[in-house]
Parts: structure tokens; C-alpha cells; sequence
């Protein structure tokens, strides 16, 4: 299965929040520049290590750090071959939860725990709307960041509008949740990966809810309505986008790593992230 972050949609993406991107034989390389030092280059879950590519990439940009997060351990052991460290920590989940989309809906929600199938029924009555144009998505963006914690990080309404538009109307959608009155009390957004070899994937990418929103469970029923809208469109695969990895521990992922739990699924994980510092071995 093709990665999102090696689909072109979002490397469109990367681009419009400032990132250069080198697209090359369908591999996407992400290269920020830091002030003073050169360049960073990024890969991530590329279907393949091409150090060749990597060589003429550090030479044309200058850079000093190379990141990468294979996709398997195969790739983890070729790139601790040649010099890569394994970092104590990841940009990606180096662990998921997937549910396979292709088995019937009454096999999928089988698998759902008892409690998420309550709170679903429980939150039922709650009213699903898509949001896509920019004064929507602007809307969507200021109930989200009334819902959480000043502390918590909040994508600007300029990067959501860019996300938007790097990801055509098949390609990615937004879902918040409503009460009687129109407060937006839970919103979700969903991106897919839909190139010609990545089966078809979904991803659960980011969620809040508010205080009233927990109380009426809304989180459950925006995921549930996810999952019918990736199955109802075709997609093979609905991915949860991180759960808690005892190899990375990080305390404040147990609560959703739960809550993702209750829907069923399948484990999946992956090496987690190698970089490697002064590329000189690679670009004389």
C-alpha cells in the first residue's frame, strides 16, 4: 500500500505550507531549509530507499540532516547498514490500528467493543455535516479551537483551506458535529490516499471534541460516520493514524489509543525513524 505522504496530493500539500518537494520515480522528498546550517531532507514510507537520488539531493540543497522512515524492517536494516541511526523518537505513529473496508459492514461493526457500539447509538441524533468551502472551513476551524485547550496546537484556517484544496472533493473530507442550536460541538477530518497502487486508503488525520460533545460521546459517531463514508466510496482501507507504541511511549496517546481500540481493526507497525547527520559520505 502507498503511504499518503508519498501521494501527490500531499505533496501538493507540503508545498503550500513551504516545503520544497522533489517528486522523483513517484517518491516524494521533503527539503526545509534551516537558517545558518543548510538543508533538512525528508522521506517518508517511500517504496523504496534510493540513495543515488538522496546523493544529488544533498549536493543541490546542502544538506546537513537526512531523515528518513522506512516502511519495513527490511529497509531499517539496510539503512543502519550505512550509517543511519535509529532516533529515540518519530514524526510519524510508528504504530496504527486499520480495518479492513473490503469485509461487509455487519463483519466490521462485529468487531466494534461494546461500548463504542452504545455510543454510537447514543450519539445518533447528533447532526453530520461536511464542510469544503473556505468560509465553512473557517467555521469548522474556530469551533475547533474554541473546543480545546489554548495550549493545543490548532492548524491555522489558511493551512486547512490548503489541505482542502491539495485534496480534491474525492479525497478528503470534513465532518463536524452539531447540536440543536448549530454549535459545533466535535469535528473530524478525514484525508485518502488514492493512488493507482495504495488500495485505497483512509485516514482518521485529526478530531477534537468540546466538553458537550464528550458528554453526548459525538466522537464515536463522527469515527462511525467516517468508516460508512470510506467504505460507501470505495476505499479498502480505513486507517486510525496512531496508537500508543511501547517502543515510543508517550502516556498522553493512552486515552485515544483506547478509544480507537473499541472499533476493532488489525495492528500495524513500522521501524520508526533513522536520521544521520554530515551526508559527506554521500555527496562527494
Amino acid at each position: 500500500m502507498i503511504d499518503i505522504r508519498q501521494s501527490e496530493s500531499y505533496a501538493k500539500y507540503l508545498k503550500s505550507i513551504g516545503w520544497t518537494v522533489e517528486r522523483i520515480a513517484e517518491i516524494n522528498y521533503f527539503i526545509k531549509k534551516v537558517p545558518l546550517f543548510g538543508s533538512i531532507l525528508k522521506v517518508q514510507r517511500p517504496e523504496e530507499i534510493r540513495i543515488d537520488t538522496i546523493k544529488k539531493l544533498c549536493r543541490k540543497y546542502g544538506v546537513f540532516q537526512f531523515i528518513i522512515e522506512p516502511k519495513n524492517e527490511l529497509d531499517a536494516k539496510y539503512l543502519a547498514s550505512i550509517g543511519f541511526k535509529h532516533a529515540k523518537n518519530t514524526y510519524l505513529p510508528s504504530k496504527t490500528l486499520q480495518i479492513d473496508l473490503t469485509k461487509s459492514r455487519e463483519e466490521i461493526i462485529k468487531h466494534f467493543k461494546k461500548d463504542a457500539r452504545y455510543a454510537i447509538r447514543k450519539g445518533g441524533g447528533v447532526k453530520i455535516v461536511e464542510y469544503s468551502t473556505p468560509d465553512e472551513i473557517k467555521k469548522f476551524r474556530k469551533g475547533w479551537k474554541k473546543s480545546v485547550k489554548i495550549s493545543r496546537y490548532v492548524p491555522s484556517a489558511e493551512q486547512l483551506i490548503k489541505l482542502k484544496k491539495s485534496f480534491p472533493q474525492s479525497k478528503s473530507l470534513f465532518l463536524a458535529s452539531h447540536n440543536i442550536s448549530g454549535r459545533i460541538i466535535g469535528g473530524v477530518i478525514f484525508t485518502t490516499s488514492s493512488h493507482e497502487r495504495s488500495n485505497y486508503i483512509t485516514y482518521y488525520w485529526q478530531a477534537f471534541t468540546n466538553k458537550e460533545g464528550r458528554a453526548l460521546l459525538s466522537q464515536y459517531s463522527l469515527l462511525y460516520q467516517g468508516i460508512l463514508w470510506a467504505k460507501k466510496n470505495g476505499f479498502k482501507i480505513f486507517d486510525f493514524e496512531g496508537v500508543f507504541d511501547p517502543r515510543f511511549p508517550n502516556k498522553d496517546w493512552l486515552g485515544f489509543t483506547h478509544f480507537k481500540q473499541s472499533f476493532g481493526g488489525f495492528e500495524v507497525s513500522y521501524p520508526g525513524c533513522y536520521t544521520k547527520l554530515k551526508f559527506s559520505k554521500y555527496v562527494k
